[in-house]
């Protein structure tokens, strides 16, 4: 996809894997507008980022917050690529250490952001760039986030692994209806990833997840995400399909 005098849009753009892809895009030439949570440091990210980065505040499940972010997207250039990047961790047990049943409106609140705000995003913003005219036969590009948890869900991991493989299970039907409006949808599974939902845990259980990748033995870099996302946005015959991106890691129960 030429992105050249056109906009994109990387939730979860003031940190991490978004972050990365936002500046990865903003080095290309291509107008970025940084999505992200108004606690977020997103306005000094696109202030660092230059000229061609904007940040519009917005939790991903609100469609009004999500459509003004759009608007100032299109302010600047058609939108033709969204990056969806935003998403959060956290631990439920079925049943917890007192033996109760596991918490069940933590258990919504993560399926809620994470799945629903990854539908929420991919409607809203296939629906504009679907109102623009195609570029060498293609309107744009939508990459989700999953994860290799939708397969290798770890021990409380159960929310973050459904939602997960929510997102791996709609890659394909989204690609397949957005097809007649020629408009491609990827995602990336990232295994272990140096981010800030990994920054909670200590140095000790970082670096026995970085031990178990066969090869690179490391945590993932947040510039190889970025690096997998203008690729998928490059490449017209990627299409439908999550890639894993995680050093050949299989996760272990725990």
């Amino acid at each position: 996809m030429n992105l050249t005098s056109s906009s994109a849009v990387v939730t979860g753009g003031a940190s991490g894997l978004g972050l990365a892809t936002a500046a990865m895009l903003v080095d290309r030439g291509v107008a970025v507008t940084i999505v992200d949570l108004p606690s977020s440091a997103g306005v000094e990210v696109a202030e660092k980022l230059g000229d061609l980065a904007s940040f519009s505040a917005a939790d991903v499940r609100d469609a009004e917050a999500v459509d003004r972010a759009l608007d100032v997207a299109e302010s600047v250039a058609p939108l033709r690529a969204l990056v969806h990047c935003a998403g959060r961790g956290g631990t439920v047990r079925l049943v917890d250490k007192n033996g109760d049943p596991g918490d069940y409106d933590l258990y919504r609140e993560l399926v809620d952001i994470n799945l629903v705000g990854s539908f929420n995003m991919l409607r809203l913003a296939s629906a504009r760039i679907a109102a623009h005219e195609p570029v060498d036969g293609e309107r744009g590009v939508c990459v989700l986030t999953a994860s290799v948890a939708a397969w290798e869900g770890q021990i409380g991991q159960i929310p973050y692994a459904s939602a997960k493989a929510g997102v791996v299970g709609m890659t394909l039907v989204a690609a397949r209806d957005l097809a007649q409006r020629q408009i491609r949808v990827c995602s990336i599974a990232p295994g272990v990833f140096d981010t800030p939902i990994l920054s909670r845990f200590s140095d000790e259980i970082r670096e026995g997840l970085a031990r178990q990748v066969p090869h690179p033995s490391r945590l993932g870099r947040p510039e190889e995400f970025a690096a997998t996302a203008l690729h998928i946005l490059d490449n017209p015959m990627l299409n439908g399909e999550t890639i894993r991106l995680d050093g050949a890691i299989r996760m272990a129960p725990r």
